[in-house]
């Protein structure tokens, strides 16, 4: 069975958001260990979070 549109869309979004955690990946090395810090509690702190989306996508079977 073909992906409607918006299934497309929505994997498209998905592979944008590994292009973001590969960048962040990237730079983290050159980073402080106080910048690492905050960077890390900015993360655990955004919502909607990644494990929210992957709790709610498995939720809607």
């Amino acid at each position: 069975m073909p992906l409607s549109g918006e299934a497309i869309r929505t994997m498209n979004y998905v592979d944008d958001i590994s292009v973001t955690l590969r960048r962040i990946l990237t730079v983290l090395p050159s980073l402080t260990e106080e910048e690492r810090q905050r960077v890390s509690d900015h993360i655990k702190s955004a919502e909607p979070s990644y494990e929210s989306v992957v709790t709610a996508v498995a939720s809607k079977k």
